[in-house]
């Protein structure tokens, strides 16, 4: 008789993953693809997925590359509230099925989990029925075609309001798919209706959410001490994706960096790039928050991959771009490597300051 084939081990599924312990999910394409100019700020819809869909593929590969155990598809701010305002709601189906199409692709060869992507919808209003109606038709819209394209889970994110998350968080439970719901906390330190994050996580994780915790607008400084809160709050995974910014108790979210050369002295969005967290104090994050017990780790807005990669090594990782990780030994000035000229390590030495040699 022949034998038989062996059946292909099912991937690993998020929960199961975050049993084993951390998942990095790489988030930030909106800045991302600002910077490389293709995509405009302001409004930020990701109208690239459609113009350059081959661009939001590579950038996928770069994350996965890095460490990302998450594809989460571009189809953040691809509702139909955001497309209206530039002209091209007719577009939604379309944007939303491709960009889960690149995704799932990617996803699908790299053995990486499949994420489907829901955001606040900026016409959230919790006095104004209307607006939840038409808040909850949109996340019914997006929260289907991620459904129809076979996710593995689906993230909820960037929500001020806590119950504009739980509305998000209805829609996904009608799959039955794993829910991760995030927020980004305001400069207050609460939810626009006055919810402290601690009760707002708890009414995430009692509405059935598997993972709840916060993304974007605040950098590491300023969200390890929400996370502090939220983790003793809930008995669920937590989840934390900074902004790689350096944001203070004086000015808690990178909405409110200042930059006195700047109008207003507003830096935000377009004018950050002096506050830019190193990847180095990623990477002490990351090492931070997991000792916290917080497990799905990532970095929003203006991450690149190195910060990814970082993220994963201090996790204990070796992704493949590992192979590229930082080696100062064969550098000329500042190596440490035998065959180096002896006279421009001295000349390093001497002209910058260097403390010795480096091996990274």
């Amino acid at each position: 008789m022949k034998a038989r084939r062996a059946r292909k081990a099912k991937p690993l599924g998020l929960l199961e993953r975050l049993a084993k312990g951390p998942v990095i999910c790489a988030e930030g394409y909106l800045f991302e693809f600002e910077r490389r100019g293709y995509l405009q700020a302001g409004a930020y819809v990701p109208e690239i997925v459609l113009e350059r869909p081959d661009l939001v593929e590579s950038l996928h590969r770069e994350f996965v590359h890095a460490g990302s155990d998450v594809v989460e598809a571009f189809t953040y701010y691809a509702h139909r509230a955001k497309l209206r305002i530039v002209g091209r709601e007719g577009d939604l189906a379309k944007m939303n099925r491709t960009a889960l199409r690149i995704a799932k692709k990617v996803a699908r060869s790299t053995g990486t989990l499949l994420a489907g992507d829901i955001c606040n919808t900026s016409i959230y209003d919790p006095a104004d029925a209307k607006a939840q109606r038409q808040a909850s038709r949109i996340f019914d819209e997006q929260v289907a075609w991620a459904d129809e394209a076979g996710v593995d889970l689906i993230v909820a994110e960037t929500y001020a309001f806590g119950a504009e998350a739980l509305l998000a968080l209805e829609a996904i439970k009608r799959t039955g798919r794993p829910a991760v719901v995030t927020l980004a906390v305001p400069r207050d330190g609460v939810t626009r209706e006055g919810w402290s994050v601690a009760d707002a996580c708890r009414k995430l994780e009692a509405a059935g959410a598997a993972v709840v915790g916060l993304n974007c607008a605040r950098g590491p400084a300023t969200m390890l001490p929400l996370l502090r809160e939220i983790r003793a709050a809930v008995t669920c995974h937590v989840a934390a994706l900074p902004v790689p910014y350096r944001t203070t108790s004086v000015e808690p979210v990178f909405q409110s960096l200042t930059d006195p050369s700047r109008p207003e002295n507003r830096a935000f969005p377009t004018a950050l790039d002096p506050f830019l967290c190193s990847r180095y104090e990623i990477a002490a994050f990351g090492k931070e928050a997991l000792a916290l017990g917080v497990r799905y780790l990532g970095v929003c807005c203006g991450a690149g991959p190195h910060h990814i990669r970082s993220l994963a090594e201090a996790l204990g990782r070796r992704p493949p771009a590992s192979r590229f990780s930082p080696d100062m030994s064969k550098h000329i000035l500042f190596g440490s490597d035998k065959r180096l000229w002896q006279r421009n390590l001295e000349y390093g030495r001497q002209t910058y300051g260097a403390a010795g040699p480096a091996s990274r």
